[in-house]
């Protein structure tokens, strides 16, 4: 019997990156794998991933730690590096940074480096989270271009606050703005990420970055624009086990705060995971759970090392029999559907007790 185990199917990684590859099949591919690879193990999804151009971190720890578990392809700093102080680790590590504020500006022009550090200058066009605005960029351009601690040609990237809604007008002028901005320089691009990649060509660029896809997960809300409808396949699987099957009378209460009754006579399943294993605690009674074959129901609230699942009156299911929380039978945006927190937040709050299995 096994508690909290999420199981990573390194086949279907391979797989998604072959359907990311159909839809931008002339662009050099950045495989974002931060936040310990969106819940599925940093170092051994990177290393998986032998069929990319570079991998895409957050931050600098995240890199090194990719460089210690002996990935030698380029590493890009999406946030960019922090403090000055950080510069001379990019240079012995060969990673490479985005630029995106005059303060990571003065502190190349400062620094007394062995080599010049690869550059990726972060343009805002739309999104106004971090970049440069449009009417910032010639000065910075040519300040960089006449620093001798960054490597030429610079690159370019920028990141959509919208994509996901394929009715506005956003994207597209995200799309142009990337476009005018850029043309006069040299240099690779980089613009589109999952949603960018699915539902924007003209955003693919050089460079495009996927995350969420390459994990077998929709970047869209809409069921009806599920992964399965792009030929992704889950990566991650999260099972537990039954650890009790309980009879429970017609009117009794189950959980803390009661706050689902029993509507009949049935059996009701304890499943050894709760919050405590990064579970949502907020999952409605009715959230599906997968046991042995068909969809259960959750029934009361989720505790920190368990939650209940009405079995049904005439269920057979024993101790020890497998549930499965989200991936093979059950997509992860379904249970973000139900619980209100995006399968982005579900796959990265898992906590360091949910064990990893990889095949």
């Amino acid at each position: 019997m096994k508690a909290a185990t999420a199981h990573i199917d390194t086949q279907a990684l391979a797989h998604n990156l072959s359907q990311i590859r159909l839809q931008a099949p002339n662009s050099k591919i950045l495989a974002v794998v931060k936040a310990n690879a969106y819940g599925h193990g940093l170092l051994d999804v990177a290393t998986s991933l032998i069929d990319v151009d570079a991998y895409g971190v957050a931050r600098i720890e995240e890199a090194l730690i990719l460089r210690a578990g002996g990935v030698v392809k380029p590493i890009l700093l999406l946030e960019g590096f922090y403090a000055s102080t950080d510069l001379p680790v990019l240079v012995t590590n060969n990673i490479h940074t985005v630029v995106h504020s005059i303060e990571q500006l003065e502190a190349l022009e400062q620094a007394e480096l062995d080599a010049p550090v690869r550059v990726w200058v972060k343009i805002d066009t739309g999104m106004h989270r971090l970049g440069l605005r449009p009417e910032q960029v010639p000065e910075f351009m040519q300040r960089l271009n006449d620093c001798d601690n960054v490597a030429k040609p610079l690159r370019f990237i920028s990141h959509f606050g919208n994509a996901d809604n394929l009715e506005s007008d956003i994207t597209v002028n995200q799309i142009a703005c990337f476009s005018t901005l850029t043309q006069p320089y040299q240099g690779e691009r980089s613009l589109a990420a999952s949603a960018g990649i699915l539902a924007w060509p003209d955003s693919h660029f050089e460079w495009i970055r996927p995350g969420i896809i390459m994990y077998g997960v929709s970047p869209f809300d809409e069921l009806e624009r599920a992964a399965s409808n792009y030929n992704l396949q889950p990566v991650m699987t999260l099972t537990s086990s039954l650890i009790a099957v309980r009879d429970v009378k017609k009117g009794e209460q189950v959980g803390y705060g009661g706050i689902w009754t029993c509507e009949r006579d049935t059996k009701m399943g304890v499943i050894a995971i709760g919050y405590g294993d990064g579970y949502p605690r907020c999952a409605p009674n009715g959230t599906p759970v997968v046991v042995n074959g068909r969809i259960v129901p959750t029934a009361g609230r989720v505790s920190m090392d368990m939650l209940t699942v009405d079995l049904g009156p005439n269920a057979t299911d024993k101790v020890g029999d497998e549930a499965i929380l989200w991936g093979k039978g059950l997509p992860v945006e379904v249970v973000a559907q139900y619980t209100g927190v995006i399968a982005y937040e579900l796959m990265t709050k898992l906590t360091p007790r949910v064990a990893m299995t990889y095949s």
